[in-house]
């Protein structure tokens, strides 16, 4: 029995959340609701001691951290529709995006993120009720992020972080003019990890991804939102996120 928690399908909740549907695997998804903090709750936290999303509970056996669990369920089901290659050189470039998404592209989309999202909610709790949510977080890097996140990051931190949106945004784009996938000439975890970020951006960031800049991006991310499993995935599940159009404009 499979049994995700996630906050729904965005960011690294995403990347399982789309490959169990690709995949056509059977689950119970298990939103957890980050406006009311339910990640830092006891109960979460005895399914994953750091407080975070998503976990994946098979069978009484919890694997966590996003990418990991993509590839788990690759090892754990062979017979479902693949999202990895064969090919070891092929398999090797998906790593090279997976891992490329993990170190550099997802932190500098979060910090973003934490400005426009998580601040003005941070900002709205009492000092007494933000010190109360701050113990229950068991990671110091967290609580420092918080704290970042409620005073307001600073100016150069977050030109930065926009830089390096924007060399991000550049190295997706050269990619998809070469070739439809990210790893090739075909869909796979590669594809998943990157669109669970970049899903999205083309309405936060209109001004440098669109179709006039970005049109392969822009092309590729339509091409997943068009799949039947990422329509599936958007319709059944749950989500923080406030409703916003599946597919981008031309």
């Amino acid at each position: 029995m499979l049994t995700l928690y996630s906050f729904g399908p965005a960011a690294n909740s995403m990347k399982p959340l789309l490959a169990l549907y690709e995949k056509g695997l059977e689950f119970t998804p298990r939103f957890v609701d980050p406006t009311r903090f339910e990640h830092h709750e006891d109960w979460f936290k005895a399914i994953n001691p750091r407080g975070q999303v998503p976990a994946l509970d098979h069978d009484g056996h919890i694997i966590t951290e996003s990418t990991v669990i993509c590839e788990y369920l690759e090892d754990a089901f062979p017979d479902a529709p693949r999202l990895r290659p064969t090919d070891p050189v092929t398999i090797a470039e998906m790593r090279v995006w997976t891992k490329w998404v993990d170190e550099y592209f997802c932190w500098c989309v979060s910090t973003i993120g934490w400005e426009r999202m998580i601040g003005p909610m941070a900002r709205k709790l009492s000092d007494e009720e933000f010190e109360e949510k701050l113990k229950h977080i068991p990671i110091p890097e967290q609580q420092a992020k918080w704290r970042s996140a409620r005073a307001g990051f600073p100016k150069e931190v977050l030109d930065e972080e926009m830089r390096k949106i924007r060399v991000s945004i550049d190295r997706l784009e050269k990619r998809l003019s070469q070739s439809p996938w990210l790893a090739g000439d075909d869909y796979t975890l590669a594809d998943i990890c990157n669109f669970a970020i970049a899903n999205g951006m083309q309405f936060g960031y209109a001004d440098i991804i669109n179709g006039q800049a970005t049109p392969h991006l822009l092309a590729w991310i339509d091409r997943i939102n068009a799949r039947p499993a990422a329509q599936a995935m958007f319709a059944r599940s749950q989500s923080e996120m406030p409703p916003r159009p599946a597919m981008s404009a031309a």
